[in-house]
């Protein structure tokens, strides 16, 4: 006896077959395929599945649901596309290890816009620890990989400095017990500091003794190599994995706007790094919105020393006035803001940056110092940044997977929170 007859449907496998006629059936933990008549088959429960495709569940590469699944652990929004299992700890923004609850507080704190908050007080340090939050509790499997932010929060603390070999000796102890713990790798957001302080160097070292322990790199690039060639952020990337001989994981790959060069630059150098015998694969998303927290373009110098410096310097008029020179108003005015909290402020929620402004009849980003004061960080936007017309080409190459980077807060969420499987 069965506990579930899934019948009638057309099966895909994920192994790249094309799509057959049968039957799943689920037994305790265990699955088996049945084909041809299937009438005989006694089951708790039967499913027809006729005109569906019947798969195995979803994995999503890139999520940011780490701490908001704890507090909606049904986990709507992906199960109901498909996903069963889920990769946190991207971006190099992972909440565990930690030295003290006041350091991972401020760190929940300074990414509230991208990563939200925990529906309690944050009571683990370690990675063990968190990922027991996870067991037996929310609807997905959930794989987690190590941020290298807590690394050198841990190691070298929240300065843009580079670390001495002392520090990257004590970040290397870092990374060995958390993978111990069930870390899968390391990961890196190179545009969110702290974590995007460190140099190519030291991911080198770092990713090297991830490697040791069979963990791969899982990386957010670093945007402002652009100034010296568009593919230079992904070139650095490959440079890591080529000298740490770690495999590597490029994550919302995806060519920019039109006009920024042919696409097939971009998935020439996965081919060719592939060919030259590296462990190279990418993720993409399938809609051309970016989502993250608003102050992704902030300066660096704005956020060096954590949360409260960023607030100080949004507070202050010459740090403002500096901040005014550094982040142009196209940069910034068509992205739309979600994820208000203040009652005052859900006016604003989904315009724009320029409507915004309007309505306050202020300098766009004097509109934006002052909502993010007003709302303590934790503003989300949504923006234009990939080239549609070039997406079907990364989401089918045979390197390629599926991710949401999903943020799953605010009234108005990236569309890909709720259809980035489906769409495809």
């Amino acid at each position: 006896m069965l506990d579930v007859l899934i019948h009638s449907g057309t099966i895909m496998d994920g192994t790249g077959n094309v799509g057959y006629s049968g039957a799943v059936g689920i037994s305790g933990d265990s699955l088996s395929v049945h084909m041809g008549d299937v009438s005989h088959l006694e089951a708790v429960r039967k499913i027809d599945a006729a005109g569906y495709i019947v798969s195995p569940g979803f994995i999503d590469l890139h999520s940011h649901a780490g701490l908001t699944i704890l507090g909606e652990p049904h986990h709507d929004p992906k199960i109901r596309q498909g996903v069963t299992t889920e990769l946190v700890g991207i971006d190099g923004i992972s909440h565990a290890p930690f030295k003290t609850t006041e350091e991972l507080e401020r760190y929940i704190w300074l990414d509230s816009g991208l990563n939200g908050y925990p529906p309690m007080p944050p009571d683990w340090l370690t990675v063990s620890e968190l990922l027991k939050k996870y067991e037996k509790t929310v609807a997905v499997n959930v794989a987690y990989i190590l941020g290298n932010s807590p690394v050198r929060i841990w190691g070298v603390g929240w300065g843009q400095k580079e670390a001495t070999k002392a520090e990257i000796e004590n970040m290397k102890s870092v990374i060995r017990e958390a993978m111990e713990e069930g870390a899968w790798g390391i990961s890196t957001g190179l545009d969110y500091p702290p974590g995007a302080y460190a140099s190519t160097e030291e991911l080198i070292e770092l990713s090297r003794e991830s490697a040791k322990l069979g963990g791969f790199y899982h990386t957010h690039t670093r945007a402002s190599l652009k100034s010296k060639g568009r593919l230079e952020p992904w070139k650095e990337a490959l440079e890591i994995g080529r000298k740490s001989d770690i495999p590597v994981h490029l994550t919302h790959f995806r060519q920019g706007f039109q006009g920024d060069g042919s696409h097939l630059d971009y998935l020439g150098l996965v081919e060719d790094s592939r060919a030259e015998g590296m462990d190279v694969t990418f993720d993409c998303y399938t809609y051309p919105y970016s989502g993250t927290t608003i102050t992704i373009g902030f300066p660096f110098w704005a956020k060096d020393g954590g949360p409260e410096r960023l607030i100080e310097a949004l507070e202050d008029a010459d740090d403002r006035a500096r901040m005014k020179r550094e982040i142009s108003e196209d940069s910034i005015k068509d992205n739309w803001l979600t994820n208000f909290n203040q009652p005052k402020n859900k006016i604003y929620e989904g315009k724009s940056i320029a409507e915004i402004s309007d309505l306050r009849n202020q300098d766009s980003r004097d509109a934006l110092f002052d909502l993010l004061l007003e709302e303590n960080l934790g503003i989300s936007t949504v923006g234009l940044g990939t080239n549609p017309q070039t997406l079907p080409d990364f989401v089918s190459h045979p390197a390629g997977m599926i991710a949401s980077d999903a943020i799953l807060f605010g009234d108005h969420p990236n569309p890909r929170t709720y259809g980035c499987f489906p769409v495809v």
